[in-house]
């Protein structure tokens, strides 16, 4: 009987010893967190997407109270929201542009040829390690849809050409859709940056036009209508968004392809007056064979990222 009543004492002592050095500790070790952090972040989305530059809301919330950050930096907040915050911290909610992604091509299947059929894992990286993938244009879309599946905001969709179409209202610039393109066709840019080449193929203009036919042939048209804005490097156009204020619709207008285009809000790309207008909606014919690039040795057509 001693033996217990000495075991319970110790263990009883035991537990008065642990929980004064917790209590201490906790008294000593204890960090003050402003309750307002908990306040914001509970107005914030919670989609962690990074396109403000912090690790997820939670950091981005820290730097709001802190004041390191403007509220307007959330490219997910809807406006309401955003306001709600700057009020509850009593700070200028701040102007911030929207960024969102913009995709460098527009050679769906029933503009652009393909050399070859490819058979195997149905994604663009898995393509891309067969040659390059069977598009006759080195730099075009393969159309297999990876960026759809990694956009968690579900802004991209595949359309009837098999060409991703960004819905800017739901895009936040998590940039996703950049890192797993393997041709590198998305890119990052303010909604003021109306001006888009709709192209990367570097290719000599008849070369260019003969794998695609919305393709930039460097004619050169665009960048005599905006010399201060566009320029020819290596047989694309490219613009120069420094300049951006001096950007309008105008050289788009000559433009024979339609590569150069004009974002309106709530109408997409917009092509100019001269491009070559496009009725067909079936594929153009395999180019040089109808023998398929095998990517493996069978069809995994059911099969995901």
């Amino acid at each position: 009987m001693n033996e217990f009543l000495l075991a319970g004492g110790i263990m009883g002592a035991m537990g008065v010893s642990l929980a004064a050095v917790l209590a201490f500790a906790d008294k000593k070790l204890y960090v003050f967190e402003d309750p307002r952090i908990e306040a914001v972040d509970a107005l914030l989305p919670k989609a962690n997407c990074g396109a403000c530059g912090c690790v997820g809301c939670h950091d981005f919330a820290e730097k709001l109270v802190k004041g390191e950050i403007a509220p307007g930096k959330c490219s997910v907040s809807s406006p309401a929201g955003i306001l709600a915050i700057a009020t509850l911290l009593q700070v200028d909610p701040g102007a911030e542009e929207k960024r969102v992604a913009r995709l460098a091509c527009a050679g769906g299947p029933h503009v652009a040829r393909h050399r070859a059929q490819y058979v195997g894992l149905p994604t663009c990286r898995a393509a891309a390690l067969v040659n390059g993938g069977a598009k006759g244009c080195s730099w075009g879309c393969l159309g297999l849809g990876d960026c759809e599946l990694v956009c968690d905001f579900h802004a991209i969709e595949m359309n009837s050409h098999s060409l991703p179409v960004v819905n800017e209202s739901r895009c936040t610039a998590c940039g996703d859709c950049v890192d797993v393109c393997p041709k590198q066709l998305f890119s990052l840019h303010v909604q003021s940056h109306h001006l888009w080449v709709a192209c990367r193929s570097l290719a000599d203009g008849q070369q260019a036009e003969a794998d695609c036919e919305v393709a930039c042939t460097a004619c050169g048209r665009c960048a005599a209508d905006a010399p201060a804005l566009i320029q020819i490097i290596n047989n694309l156009a490219v613009i120069d968004y420094s300049q951006n204020k001096l950007a309008t619709a105008a050289p788009t207008q000559r433009c024979p392809t339609g590569a150069i285009v004009w974002f309106e809000k709530d109408l997409g790309p917009l092509k100019g007056a001269e491009a070559k207008r496009i009725t067909r909606h079936t594929p153009l014919p395999v180019s040089l064979a109808d023998l398929p690039v095998q990517g493996s040795n069978r069809s995994f057509k059911d099969m995901h990222l």
